[in-house]
């Protein structure tokens, strides 16, 4: 949603002489400067439609409560639908002159239905509005955003399931440790990402309850029904205080931790694609549909869609540590500092969005370089634990082994070798307790094939991994 300056000459009602909804108790215009620092429309626009939303269910109890006449309703009805219709079309533009949307939908629907819109506002005030506005808003943003991570999990879900035998060195440190499957390692991305879902469903739950009604901060002298909007607005039920539903901004905070998380995943992610691209590593290569070249140097293949989403993690981090500053050290109720908590969660939506949304086909379309993943499996001695464990299978104490293991791994940096290519002779000079068969038993395959726990790399554990995963989506 994109707010415009009006067209034309601006004669609507709103627009004249700048006349604020609050200008009974001021004998003088606000400064122009101070009015553009005021406003919030450039940024609250795009709730229009949750704050008309909100208007509808609250126009409707207070006609169900004798507030408002039928006629009053009806017509307010009218209003407010001609409004959202034209907007949605295209034929009505957010006048960036009014101080917010809450104004601005306000104004509109005095101008088009006259005295009757000015009854709409009864029993409520912006603060109030306002914390149920980006409730709505959060709750749709939300389910967006749980829609792109089903997706993108769906889409490792593919990745490791084409992938699940292929054998890749495991990393710790960075530094090649144990052989494992690259479906294997997709899959833990999978579980991270679950715990993405369940987290941003955690913070919709509690966000769940409509502070329509609190009013500016004491509540109403009107006999309200609060429970019927909340039940109209699909919410769960009501916050239980007046003060803590307008001043409360925790939902905010809880779901920017969790876009947080879910940026950290995708960073991560993001910087092993980074790797594996690399000529160094050269495990994947991205299509071309989400690479990028260079200016200057005709071969480069750049990761660059994956390099933004590690940059634009820091950004949803910043959001988050901004509005915690902005919230520690207010006084209740409500402060015009909390109007910053709009820019700052809105920002971090839109990235999330925009991250996951690029992530999930640039992780169906990349291609795995199987051969070259086998190839790094085989150096680095990442077959050495199972060496050990052949040893301790046969009676010898772990650390015992773990020591042999180690002098043995010396020889073969010493002689330019690999565990799979040294002499049974050499062997048998560090323990009698080898034979010929350790041969099958620290080959690659035979290192995946035994890691048969649950969580582990042996391809039926992956395959029991998948289809957890896909059971917990379908929930």
């Amino acid at each position: 949603m994109f707010c415009l300056p009006p067209k034309g000459d601006g004669q609507n009602v709103y627009n004249k002489v700048m006349e604020k909804m609050w200008a009974g108790r001021f004998s003088k215009a606000l400064d122009k400067k101070a009015d553009d620092f005021n406003s919030s429309i450039s940024f609250d626009c795009r709730m229009y439609k949750q704050d008309i939303t909100g208007s509808m269910a609250h126009a409707a109890m207070l006609a169900k409560q004798g507030i408002i006449s039928a006629e009053d309703h009806e017509k307010i009805l009218e209003g407010l639908c001609g409004i959202l219709a034209d907007i949605d079309s295209g034929k009505l533009e957010i006048d960036m002159n009014c101080e917010d949307i809450h104004m601005f939908v306000e104004a509109e629907l005095t101008a088009r239905i006259g005295d009757y819109g000015k009854k709409l506002h009864t029993a409520r005030s912006r603060n109030d509005q306002v914390a149920l506005d980006i409730r709505l808003y959060l709750r749709d943003k939300s389910e967006e955003i749980l829609a792109l991570l089903h997706e993108l999990v769906e889409a490792i879900c593919e990745q490791a399931e084409a992938n699940k035998a292929v054998i890749m060195p495991g990393y710790t440190h960075l530094q090649r440790a144990q052989p494992i499957t690259f479906g294997h390692h997709l899959m833990a991305y999978a579980m991270m990402l679950l715990r993405d879902i369940s987290r941003v469903r955690d913070a919709v739950a509690r966000m769940n309850y409509s502070p329509l009604g609190s009013c500016a901060l004491a509540g109403t002298t009107y006999n309200t029904d609060r429970e019927f909007v909340a039940e109209k607005l699909g919410f769960d039920g009501i916050t239980q205080n007046s003060i803590d539903g307008v001043s409360d901004r925790d939902f905010c905070l809880e779901l920017m931790s969790a876009f947080s998380i879910i940026m950290m995943h995708l960073s991560r992610f993001s910087e092993e694609i980074i790797l594996w691209s690399s000529w160094e590593f050269s495990f994947v290569e991205l299509d071309d549909s989400f690479t990028t070249g260079s200016s200057i140097m005709p071969q480069k293949k750049n990761s660059d869609m994956a390099e933004l989403v590690r940059g634009k993690t820091g950004r949803v981090y910043g959001n988050l540590f901004a509005l915690l500053t902005t919230l520690k050290g207010l006084p209740l109720a409500y402060n015009k500092d909390m109007q910053e908590d709009k820019e700052a969660i809105f920002d971090s939506i839109d990235n999330v969005i925009a991250c996951l949304d690029i992530f999930a086909p640039m992780i169906r379309t990349m291609k795995v370089k199987k051969e070259n993943m086998y190839k790094a499996a085989q150096r680095g001695f990442i077959n050495a634990t199972d060496l050990a464990d052949y040893l301790t299978k046969r009676g010898m104490p772990f650390r015992s082994a773990y020591k042999i293991v180690g002098q043995i791994v010396a020889e073969c940096i010493e002689k330019n070798l690999v565990l799979d290519t040294l002499p049974i002779e050499a062997y048998k000079a560090h323990s009698e307790i080898f034979d010929t068969d350790l041969f099958d038993e620290i080959s690659l395959e035979t290192c995946v094939s035994k890691r048969i726990s649950a969580g582990g790399t042996s391809v039926s554990s992956v395959e029991k991994q998948i289809a957890y995963v896909k059971k917990e989506l379908a929930k």
